[in-house]
């Protein structure tokens, strides 16, 4: 096979698994919803305890915070898992995760070793490439913007279906 003919094949390839976006997002909705979701829900189910820690942490108005947090969780895990108002309930939980490094874990941190090895950081991104890349098609956000017409269809540079500002994703199953 010549140079020309591989490099065919590979930007195929490379065309398809482009195609498939969705496949990345539905994963990752789903593992890091669930992750969040049992992780809220148990907090919200101690928040007695949830609560002392915060204030072991010196974190301000510890019952209030530990409460935003818990419910921020649950919720933002719950609705991550179906794909509703992924970009919107992104930003929450990215907040949560930078005020979990910077109030609590950043006093463990002694170089950047310690800071990649945090699972925080890594979570944050993951909603951060949430919030860019949307929920895709495998989502609530999808179904309803098929259902709620708001605006009329439009495609950006990349050919994805935006509706109302909302990218929707083009991206179905081959």
């Amino acid at each position: 096979m010549n140079l020309r003919r591989m490099v065919a094949v590979a930007a195929e390839a490379f065309r398809l698994l482009s195609g498939a976006m969705w496949i990345p997002a539905l994963l990752t909705r789903l593992f890091v919803g669930y992750f969040f979701f049992t992780s809220g829900w148990a907090k919200v189910h101690d928040l007695a305890s949830f609560t002392a820690n915060f204030e072991s942490w010196g974190i301000p108005y510890p019952a209030f915070n530990a409460a935003l947090s818990a419910y921020t969780e649950c919720i933002g895990g719950a609705l991550t898992i179906a794909g509703l108002g992924m970009r919107f309930v992104s930003i929450p939980m990215i907040i949560n995760m930078v005020v979990a490094v910077v109030s609590v874990k950043l006093k463990e941190v002694s170089g950047l070793v310690d800071f990649v090895n945090l699972d925080e950081p890594l979570y944050a991104l993951a909603y951060v490439w949430l919030l860019f890349a949307g929920a895709e098609w495998a989502s609530l956000d999808a179904i309803l913007a098929l259902l709620v017409d708001v605006g009329g269809s439009v495609t950006d540079s990349s050919g994805r279906v935006v509706k109302g500002g909302l990218s929707v994703g083009s991206h179905r199953p081959a």
